[in-house]
């Protein structure tokens, strides 16, 4: 939290001056991108005025688009455009000349990823049963065959392959945007760790769904705590990404999700399992769609194993809830493409497919290995298998004031906020993402300009009385 107590401007309502001088601290950089605001009292003792007066300027503020407010954490400065991470990250935005960004969990680049969809698309154009089918509606959960082709890709990757109960979504955001519209209803508690992945986060919101942060340690989400918050109020649904946590890594224990498991049972809870962020098999624990087949929700896609742009996942869903979900499928778009479905499962069956996750594997194993090595003094969290590394920051080190300062190099990184489940407290760290650089000498290079920022002495406080 910053210590500031601006110069008033001349002229004007005292709360309106007080947030142009906020404006002004923010352009002039003595406000930071993600800065805690003073509290109102002790900001309002400060300038000789009433908590009233404060009240009204923050206000003002937050309507000028310059700050936000979060529920029992306080007033921030928001971000400029370029960093902003509210409510949820932006994909897709590309990075001015020179600057290196690993803010965003992308898979690497390679050749194969736009040969093999030249390959599907050359395939479906030769072929009039494919371009005749494409043209035609086809039903909500997809059909039938294409369904058993996404199955069978599936269960090569070990992953859920009962083509019966899998249902096509355009990616897995769009399998989790439909989860939490469907089986939750305005007001209902949610539960997810502490830090979680922002997409769910967003839909909640959307949804308004009432979050519940579960704390979390290295083995994931902590059961005993889940437990004493089920006996006051259980949710309506649990969010778990049990192999690997995004952005912390961390994997939920066997015994953890056994737990889980008993407590969605005894509670009623219904879970969804989130798969996208891709491991090898091998670095996967028992899937919790296998031990709780009948409440389990299981999440895929192909954005972290072929591209994100494809935009085609699957949700591997109960029975009992088939129906529901078609409903809701119709209703939202009646289908997903199949001209991208098909794209799609062409490029899974092209053996070219099975040498791009082999190369990914080995090369994201290379990645982790040197990031782990470069940054060694800071003491770096990544899984086995992982595409992130967590990075916890040294002793008065502040996230955004690291995130401003790397973004200044030519360094894009993560902060924990957009992680944030409801208003928990963010802890000091950021998270870096192997995949997007361009080659394993890019991705080099900026690790040693964080390994070098976090070298030097923090910014002084003091520069902002």
């Amino acid at each position: 939290m910053t210590i500031w107590a601006p110069a008033l401007p001349d002229g004007g309502p005292r709360y309106r001056r007080i947030a142009e001088a906020m404006a002004a601290a923010i352009g002039n950089g003595e406000l930071a991108p993600g800065e805690k605001l003073p509290p109102q009292r002790q900001l309002a003792d400060r300038l000789g005025v009433t908590v009233g007066t404060i009240t009204r300027a923050y206000a003002e503020a937050q309507r000028q688009g310059w700050v936000e407010s979060r529920v029992g954490s306080g007033t921030y400065v928001r971000r400029a455009a370029e960093e902003d991470h509210l409510p949820f990250f932006r994909a897709g935005q590309p990075a001015g000349d020179g600057v290196i960004d690993i803010s965003m969990s992308l898979p690497p680049p390679h050749p194969l990823r736009a040969r093999g969809l030249q390959r599907a698309l050359e395939g479906i154009t030769a072929s009039p049963e494919a371009l005749q089918a494409a043209t035609e509606y086809q039903p909500e959960a997809g059909s039938q065959a294409q369904r058993a082709r996404i199955a069978a890709w599936q269960g090569r990757l070990g992953l859920p392959d009962d083509p019966e109960r899998l249902l096509i979504t355009q990616g897995g955001q769009h399998g989790i945007h439909l989860l939490v519209h469907h089986l939750a209803q305005p007001g209902d508690l949610v539960a997810a760790d502490a830090l979680t992945y922002p997409g769910f986060v967003c839909a909640a919101q959307q949804a308004h769904l009432r979050p519940m942060a579960v704390p979390m340690d290295a083995d994931g989400m902590d059961m005993d705590a889940l437990a004493r918050l089920c006996a006051r109020q259980p949710p309506r649904l649990i969010y778990t990404t049990p192999d690997l946590n995004n952005p912390t890594g961390a994997r939920l224990g066997e015994a953890r999700r056994e737990r889980l498991v008993a407590l969605a049972r005894e509670h009623d809870i219904w879970i969804i399992e989130d798969a996208v962020q891709y491991l090898p098999e091998e670095q996967r624990g028992t899937p919790l769609i296998a031990l709780a087949p009948e409440r389990t929700l299981h999440v895929f896609s192909t954005s972290k194993v072929m591209a994100g742009g494809l935009r085609i996942g699957s949700l591997t869903v109960p029975e009992r809830l088939q129906e529901r979900l078609c409903s809701a499928l119709r209703s939202q778009s009646w289908m997903v493409p199949p001209l991208m479905v098909e794209a799609a499962c062409r490029w899974m069956e092209d053996p070219d497919s099975r040498e791009l996750l082999r190369w990914q594997v080995e090369e994201l194993a290379a990645r982790r290995t040197l990031a782990l090595e470069r940054l060694a003094d800071y003491g770096p969290q990544s899984r086995e298998g992982s595409s992130l590394i967590w990075l916890p920051l040294p002793a008065g080190r502040r996230s955004s004031e690291v995130q401003a300062l790397l973004a200044r190099r030519g360094v894009k990184v993560s902060t924990p906020e957009p992680f944030c489940m409801g208003s928990e407290p963010a802890p000091q760290a950021i998270r870096l993402c192997l995949g997007p650089a361009e080659t394993r000498e890019t991705l080099e290079h900026a690790l040693t300009i964080v390994d070098e920022l976090l070298s030097e002495p923090p910014t002084s406080p003091w520069q902002t009385l």
